[in-house]
């Protein structure tokens, strides 16, 4: 879809445009809201099975590492029967595990619940991004890439005030027992959402399963790069993330509500900063808008890491998440561009996977840090490091600004 093709799009087309957006950010906004109800009842999880939050983290370590499995499954599927099927699976897939996790006995059900879910969540990205960034106008790319991207800060939000109106009156398991909610997205997508014009015109030309295996390792290099690419991206957001809540706790003595507050705060400087860098990357480059929002990423995580009283802590919060998501709200539609047309359902979101498993260990190597350390202090020299290089790992990688999704554009 070219940019002069918007004002040539019929009311229909303008509406499955909106539709497939909407259901790839709703999707990717109930799986992190699914992930994040975790991060913030930890400390409660791990006492109830009489486990430490380091333990307890390996949970968390524990989706992540399923991710790539989850990405293969998946992808394979989107690229193969298409993007909307696929999709509708994996979200009544990860919506059942995350019910179940709420009934769950003991720490080792937990666990085994937590590996599956990791096979859901590491789904969704890649088939809903796809579908998404295949079907919006060329020219709103990176804005509406921020858009979907910042799902994942809404659904941090929306975490947040589960865990800020709903655990204090009736504890944790409920809050696992709201994570079944997703699965009614599958109704909207089965009637309001398209199948990818730009997938239809790959799967006519659609090769055997080995033909496509040779095409993925033929790109063999720019695969490589996208992992590495996320990998530290991954530890930006993870690292910043994933114990945040913790440090506001144990650090800084928040209250349950302070606590919530803090992150609701820090997670609408993610959506903001998602939306609007993703603009400026459409207007300047994806490479340009990530570099600069990491480099600024940097300087910030002082006044992130050791700030005294709660107005500067949720301004550091807010504006490190701006930073961070800001960053994250271009690799949508950094990742779709840079990837072959026929294998865009897998390739992107295998490669974003990959990226997940090799970070995985951020949170629990923090919490070990710990021992040493302050949560600050742990988290802080983490996230400087992840920025530093991750400046420049996207300076120096490859760009494919606003190529077209169509056959003859790859």
């Amino acid at each position: 879809m070219s940019a002069a093709s918007l004002s040539r799009m019929s009311p229909a087309e303008r509406a499955n445009s909106r539709n497939a957006l909407l259901a790839g950010f709703l999707g990717w906004t109930l799986d992190a809201f699914d992930f994040f109800i975790l991060t913030y009842v930890l400390t409660q999880v791990a006492a109830e099975f009489h486990k430490s939050v380091a333990e307890m983290t390996l949970t968390i370590t524990a989706s992540l590492v399923m991710r790539p499995v989850g990405a293969i499954l998946f992808g394979l599927m989107a690229d193969r029967y298409g993007r909307r099927i696929p999709l509708m699976v994996d979200v009544i897939f990860y919506s059942v595990v995350e019910v179940l996790s709420g009934f769950a006995p003991s720490y080792r059900v937990f666990l085994i619940l937590r590996l599956l879910y990791g096979i859901g969540m590491g789904g969704e990205w890649g088939v809903g991004a796809s579908l998404a960034m295949e079907s919006v106008p060329v020219r709103w790319r990176g804005i509406l890439s921020g858009v979907l991207q910042e799902g994942y800060a809404l659904g941090n939000l929306l975490a947040a005030i589960a865990f800020w109106t709903i655990f204090p009156h009736w504890g944790w398991r409920p809050m696992f027992f709201i994570g079944g909610l997703p699965a009614l997205l599958t109704l909207f997508i089965r009637a309001k959402v398209k199948e990818s014009e730009a997938w239809k015109a790959t799967a006519a030309k659609r090769t055997s399963w080995s033909e496509y295996f040779r095409a993925v390792t033929s790109n063999w290099k720019r695969f490589a790069y996208l992992v590495v690419l996320i990998t530290i991206m991954n530890f930006m957001s993870h690292g910043t993330q994933d114990l945040y809540p913790t440090l506001l706790q144990q650090q800084h003595h928040f209250s349950t509500r302070a606590t919530a507050i803090v992150s609701v705060i820090s997670m609408i400087g993610a959506i903001v900063g998602g939306i609007l860098v993703g603009l400026f990357s459409d207007r300047f480059g994806r490479r340009r808008a990530m570099t600069i929002s990491a480099l600024l990423g940097l300087l910030l995580v002082p006044l992130w890491a050791f700030a005294p009283g709660m107005v500067l802590v949720a301004t550091g919060a807010f504006l490190m998440q701006f930073m961070v998501q800001g960053a994250w709200g271009v690799v949508p539609v950094h990742l779709n561009e840079l990837s072959p047309g026929p294998l865009r359902g897998f390739f992107p979101g295998f490669a974003y996977q990959l990226g997940v498993l090799f970070a995985a260990g951020a949170s629990n190597f923090e919490a070990l840090m710990t021992r040493h350390f302050t949560y600050a202090q742990a988290m802080s020299l983490v996230a400087a490091i992840a920025f530093l290089v991750g400046a420049m790992v996207i300076a120096a990688g490859p760009e494919a600004h606003r190529v077209s999704f169509e056959p003859a554009g790859e």
